[in-house]
C-alpha cells in the first residue's frame, strides 16, 4: 500500500502531462473540425514526405557527426585521472546551463555574412563565405547543442570498463587497435546506442535551429508542425497527424536501435 502511495504523484504527473496530451494528439489526428472521424489528416501527411526525408537526413548527418566527435572525446575523458574527469564533464555541461535559444542565436552572430568568421576572413584578404541559411549551418547548430548527449552515455560506459579485460587482451598479444575494435568498442555499444537515440530524436524534431540558422528557407518537420499550430495556416488536425507520424517514426527508430543493442549484448 505504501509503494502505491509513493507512485501516486508520478501517476498523476504522467496522466496530466503525458497521457492526456498524447490522447488529444491522437483524437485531433483522426478528427475533422466538425468532430467527425477521418483518415484524411493522416493521408495528407504524405504530401510532406520530402520534409520528413530532409529532416531524417539532417538528423542522421548531425548524429553521425556527433558520434565521430563525441566518441573520441568520451574515450579521452575516461582515460584521464579521475580527479580531472569531473572537471572536464563540468566544462562540457556549462554551456547546457544557458538558454537553448541563446546558444543558437550566438551561432547566428558567428556565421552570418557580416559575422565574426567573415570579418576575420576579410581582415586576412579572403572573400566572405555564405555560411548562414544553409544545411551546414543547421547541422552545426544541432551538433553544438546535442553533442553532450552523445558524449555522456558513451563516457559512462567507458569509465566503467574493467581495465583487467583490456590488460588480458594485451597479454594475449592484441595491439592497441585490436584491443579497441575487439574489446573496448563492443563493450561501449550500449552507450553508443543511447547517445545515438538521444541525439537523433531531438535533431529530427527540432525547429528553432532550422528557423534561426536556416533562415526559414530550409523546412523541417518541426517547422511544419509549428506552422500548423501557430502559423497563418492554422490547422491543429493536420498538425496532430504530422506529430503522430513523427512519434511513430521515432518509436520505430528507437525499437530498431534497442534491437541492435540487444543483439550486440547477446553476441558479447
Amino acid at each position: 500500500m505504501r509503494i502505491r502511495l509513493t507512485l501516486l504523484p508520478y501517476l498523476i504527473w504522467s496522466t496530466v502531462f503525458v497521457i492526456i496530451p498524447l490522447m488529444l494528439v491522437i483524437i485531433f489526428a483522426f478528427s475533422t473540425p466538425e468532430g467527425n472521424f477521418t483518415f484524411n489528416n493522416i493521408i495528407s501527411v504524405g504530401k510532406y514526405s520530402y520534409v520528413f526525408l530532409k529532416s531524417i537526413v539532417l538528423g542522421l548527418v548531425s548524429t553521425i557527426v556527433c558520434l565521430c566527435i563525441g566518441y573520441p572525446m568520451a574515450y579521452f575523458i575516461s582515460k584521464i585521472k579521475a580527479k580531472y574527469q569531473n572537471v572536464v564533464i563540468m566544462l562540457l555541461m556549462i554551456p547546457m546551463w544557458t538558454s537553448f535559444l541563446l546558444r543558437t542565436y550566438s551561432w547566428m552572430t558567428i556565421l552570418e555574412y557580416n559575422g565574426l568568421i567573415n570579418k576575420f576572413l576579410s581582415s586576412v584578404g579572403i572573400s566572405k563565405i555564405n555560411m548562414i541559411n544553409t544545411p551546414g549551418a543547421i547541422v552545426l547548430g544541432m551538433v553544438y547543442n546535442f553533442l553532450p548527449y552523445m558524449i555522456l552515455p558513451i563516457y559512462t560506459i567507458l569509465a566503467k570498463t574493467d581495465e583487467k579485460v583490456i590488460e588480458a587482451a594485451q597479454d594475449l598479444g592484441a595491439n592497441n587497435l585490436k584491443v579497441f575494435w575487439k574489446v573496448i568498442f563492443p563493450l561501449s555499444i550500449p552507450g553508443v546506442v543511447s547517445g545515438f537515440t538521444m541525439v537523433f530524436v531531438p535533431s529530427v524534431s527540432t525547429f528553432i535551429i532550422s528557423k534561426m540558422l536556416g533562415g526559414g528557407s530550409i523546412f523541417v518537420i518541426g517547422d511544419l508542425i509549428e506552422m500548423q499550430f501557430l502559423g497563418n495556416t492554422y490547422n491543429p488536425y493536420l498538425g496532430s497527424a504530422i506529430s503522430l507520424v513523427l512519434m511513430l517514426m521515432i518509436v520505430i527508430c528507437m525499437g530498431i536501435m534497442n534491437q541492435l543493442d540487444s543483439e550486440e549484448n547477446a553476441n558479447t
